[in-house]
């Protein structure tokens, strides 16, 4: 928990800085960009989710189609 509050504090003081010393400027720029991260995150994942399904429906698992065989020239 340590190293994350250190992260945090680290996070916080370069967002001041570029804020240029207006605290309530800071978080309100802190926050906006989490939540823009999440966004986008949420897309990504919503993204992926759409991706594999259509693959499942389409077969595109990577596994064999279904009542495919080995071949049986092996020994």
């Amino acid at each position: 928990m340590e190293i994350r509050l250190r992260e945090a504090e680290l996070i916080a003081r370069a967002y001041h800085r570029a804020a240029r010393g207006d605290t309530w400027g800071a978080l309100v720029a802190a926050v906006a960009d989490a939540l823009a991260d999440l966004d986008a995150a949420e897309r990504c994942i919503a993204r992926q989710g759409r991706l594999i399904s259509r693959g499942y429906a389409r077969c595109w698992t990577g596994a064999p189609a279904a009542g495919a065989l080995p071949s049986s020239d092996q020994p």
